[in-house]
This record gives C-alpha cells, structure tokens and sequence, in this order.
C-alpha cells in the first residue's frame, strides 16, 4: 500500500509541486487546478495539510486536494 503523506507544497510558473514525506516530490501542471490558477500568491501559500497529511486544503478557496488523486493525474496525461 503507497500511502502519500505531504511535507510541503511549492508552486511555480507551471507546476504545483508536492514534497512527500519519505522525500519524493510529485509535480503536476496546474492547469488541472482551476481553483489554483485563479488564485493570488498570498492565497497560493495559505494551504495546509489535511486527513493526517493525505490531503491538502486552501481554507480561504475552499479548496481540497487528495495528494494521492495527483499521481492518477499525473499517470493519465502520461497515457495522453
């Protein structure tokens, strides 16, 4: 069983990155995150974890994120 426990979340111009615990980072575009594309910087960085560290939540955009849900992300734009 993977079980993906998140450490820290960063952002660039494209990517929304995660940092695992066990130190893998998963990246995905984030164009698949409208919520995220609409929101400012200051609210990018109000995140936190969430479902002992499986999810990750932006209170102010009442936003969730399964960190898991990132790799079928991930995998499915692969098989694109």
């Amino acid at each position: 069983m993977n079980t993906f426990i998140g450490k820290s979340v960063h952002f660039d111009d494209k990517y929304l990155h995660v940092e695992l615990t066990d130190g893998r980072i998963i990246s995905t575009p984030m164009v698949c995150y409208h919520e995220l594309r609409q929101a400012s910087f200051q609210q990018l960085l109000n995140y936190q974890f969430i479902c002992r560290g499986t999810g990750v939540e932006w209170p102010e955009l009442d936003y969730h994120l399964n960190i898991e849900s990132m790799m079928v992300a991930k995998s499915q734009q692969q098989a694109a």
